[in-house]
């Protein structure tokens, strides 16, 4: 038994380890991938990875917990929790059941981008250990919203 998560919006598919923040790239929120949006993206519609509830919603980033318990963090950008919310649109509120596909967040990638900011949204399955992932696309291939992103097998 695995849980599937997919990708929240189009994107080019990268490794945890290729984000440009440190606290992602070392795993210390948990394991995963990050999706890196096509220059020419305008409005980013992020969408929800996995049927669950939401944990916490904020305009940078959603933590979701999954039907069978595991959390899933979708941070979108870095650094952008300096925005303040500008550029940023929640479409949810804690505690809101979510199904795969559920627009969770709007974001307005002019700008993000005028602030200087990387649009690297890690998608992390949080403290997970790096062993249970199982990449279902490969690094650096263009993923389309919601391709199957990454499972996580069952914990032995």
């Amino acid at each position: 038994m695995s849980l599937e998560i997919r990708a929240p919006f189009a994107g080019r598919v990268m490794g945890l380890d290729e984000a440009p923040d440190p606290v992602f790239a070392q795993g210390m929120v948990g394991a995963g991938l990050a999706l890196m949006p096509a220059e020419d993206a305008g409005t980013l519609e992020v969408l929800a990875p996995v049927a669950g509830t939401v944990l916490k919603a904020m305009p940078h980033a959603i933590a979701l917990i999954a039907r069978d318990g595991t959390g899933i963090l979708v941070h979108v950008g870095l650094d952008t929790v300096g925005l303040k919310g500008r550029g940023l649109e929640v479409l949810v509120e804690k505690k809101q059941a979510v199904e795969i596909g559920d627009p969770m967040l709007r974001v307005d990638t002019t700008t993000v981008r005028e602030a200087g900011l990387s649009l690297c949204t890690p998608i992390v399955a949080m403290d997970t250990d790096a062993q249970r992932l199982d990449p279902q696309a490969a690094v650096g291939a263009q993923a389309e919203a919601l391709d199957p992103l990454f499972a996580l097998q069952t914990a032995p």
